[in-house]
């Protein structure tokens, strides 16, 4: 665990999920910042789990305020979540400052194909994605997730947050106060699998429910 020393803790306790496997996710394809890629029945299935997971955790109806990044499968994700939690999906909240990594002209390419023309994609050793040549930089992504902050953290509401492999781990690294990644110029929490939750209460992060699903985004 971490605690934030960046960014005064906010009172409210702040539910960070990412969002379950996708179709692009099996064929190996890259999504980025792709509008809509639906979930697998794999994706449903991590998504049931962690609606129980919350369920267990917070019973029904729980006071939390809805958001989600407006991509189809953080969108289809939270739906399910919902239904188990019996909260609105309706009134759910999205910005467009919570998708994922923009990848550019990698976007919706095969890694294989990439990795075949010569192209580094993932590092392995930190399971995140390289930036494409005119793609999104990752102080980028620290940026506008910091500004959806900043914008939202008044008050002490709970609030649970379906988003992304990559956007997530970077905002999960500004809300604890984690450390600039070497060569990325911006903090990033631990990788956790599609379909996890973490909580983050006053700057610290607990896992809630660990996904089955694959790592990177």
């Amino acid at each position: 665990m971490e605690t934030n020393a960046a960014m005064p803790p906010r009172q409210g306790r702040d539910y960070i999920a990412r969002h379950g496997e996708t179709v692009f996710n099996a064929a190996g394809r890259l999504q980025g910042d792709h509008i809509h890629t639906p979930l697998t029945r794999a994706g449903f299935a991590q998504a049931d789990e962690m609606g129980r997971a919350l369920r267990e955790k917070l019973g029904a109806k729980p006071a939390l305020t809805l958001w989600a990044s407006p991509t189809g499968r953080a969108l289809q994700t939270l739906g399910i979540i919902a239904e188990h939690l019996e909260l609105d999906w309706h009134a759910a909240q999205t910005d467009s400052r919570l998708v994922e990594i923009g990848m550019g002209r990698w976007g919706g390419a095969y890694y294989a194909a990439l990795a075949e023309a010569g192209e580094k994609v993932i590092d392995r050793d930190l399971g995140l994605l390289f930036p494409a040549p005119d793609g999104e930089r990752y102080p980028e992504i620290a940026a506008r997730v910091s500004g959806w902050l900043a914008d939202t953290d008044h008050g002490a509401t709970d609030r649970l947050v379906i988003m992304h492999g990559i956007s997530s781990r970077v905002l999960r690294g500004v809300m604890t106060g984690a450390p600039d990644i070497p060569g990325y110029g911006t903090p990033a929490a631990t990788g956790l699998p599609q379909g996890s939750v973490v909580l983050i209460e006053r700057g610290v992060e607990r896992i809630v429910h660990r996904g089955t699903g694959h790592a990177p985004a």
